[in-house]
């Protein structure tokens, strides 16, 4: 293997802002310390939270990178000081604290997953941060029990795409909102049993015809604002109501009698700040749960275009117009 070099080209925050602050730079390579793991980065995946973060909403939490960046695929090319259960020269995803945006990042060895064997190492950079996020919500502890049925808001978001395709090859019914019929027709592909498109119809009522009047189990909300007391209603009894993101604001007044009434769960979710082994926890159960899946062609990342590292402005600026269908993916080299 050739001798790294000893600096590395990386997306900065030049200050809180619009997509223009993404500056390029050079930068010294990141060490890793015990437990770790140095990537050489072939791509990186963008997140809404780097969308926040960019905008001075989601700071990084103590110790993690100020680079932008929460999952990548490349190649181990250095590892900390203990013996690692991985080689230089394997080819590993992993999701990050931060850091991703650049030509090397550093991992801790326990979030890293071997990329699967159908997929580049494009496709695989697409795969951490929902397929954990997504995982960790709905799978890991039984909070989608079998023959529920799941709602998702935002279906043609990576988090979206990905939810449909796990939820559905659990037998899950699987109902989405997205905002034009081509997404909608993009969601029913992937395996979502009915997709409503919210510019023009109720997803409450439509839900509730689904479900014969019950309402639905589970609800994966990505949007916030006036949903939240829509998802209230849409809820079948003792159902379980997950907030991910806050599209449309966080800052909303609720009548919690339905609540209640119905006896639901309203609960909130970020991945970033989860202790190192929470995280190695799920990632033990996507390798054994979910990897098979990937494996044997049943699920796949779904991504709709990709951009070169220097050009990570432009790439910004196609997630917040929501007009994407899945992931938006920088390639490092």
């Amino acid at each position: 293997m050739m001798p790294l070099p000893t600096d590395m080209q990386c997306i900065e925050i030049s200050s809180p802002g619009p997509a223009d602050v993404l500056h390029p730079v050079r930068r010294p390579l990141p060490v890793p310390g015990d437990d770790e793991v140095l990537i050489r980065v072939i791509a990186a995946g963008i997140n809404r939270p780097d969308i926040l973060q960019r905008q001075g909403l989601y700071p990084p939490p103590p110790g993690a990178p100020d680079l932008p960046g929460l999952e990548v695929s490349g190649e181990i090319v250095s590892v900390g000081n203990h013996e690692s259960r991985w080689q230089v020269g394997q080819q590993v995803c992993a999701l990050l604290s931060g850091g991703g945006y650049a030509e090397y990042a550093v991992a801790h060895e326990e979030q890293c997953l071997p990329i699967s064997a159908p997929f580049t190492a494009i496709q695989a950079a697409a795969i951490p941060e929902t397929f954990f996020t997504v995982w960790s919500n709905l799978f890991l502890h039984n909070t989608l029990k079998a023959r529920e049925s799941l709602l998702v808001h935002g279906g043609s978001s990576g988090i979206g795409t990905t939810a449909i395709q796990l939820a559905n090859a659990m037998n899950h019914r699987v109902f989405v909102t997205a905002g034009s019929q081509e997404k909608c027709q993009h969601c029913l592909e992937l395996g979502a049993e009915r997709a409503i498109n919210y510019r023009d119809e109720d997803f409450v009522s439509e839900v509730k015809a689904l479900t014969d009047g019950t309402g639905v189990d589970v609800i994966l909300d990505m949007v916030g604002g006036d949903y939240v007391q829509r998802n209230i209603r849409a809820a079948a009894f003792r159902g379980r109501i997950i907030s991910l993101a806050f599209l449309k604001g966080s800052k909303v007044e609720v009548d919690l009698m339905p609540m209640m009434l119905k006896q639901l769960v309203l609960t909130g979710s970020t991945l970033r700040s989860r202790p190192v082994s929470e995280k190695a926890e799920i990632a033990r159960s996507l390798l054994d749960k979910v990897w098979p899946l990937l494996d044997n062609g049943v699920i796949a990342p779904v991504i709709h275009r990709t951009f070169p590292l220097h050009r990570a402005n432009e790439a910004h600026r196609l997630v917040e117009s929501s007009e994407h269908i899945g992931k938006i993916v920088l390639t490092a080299n």
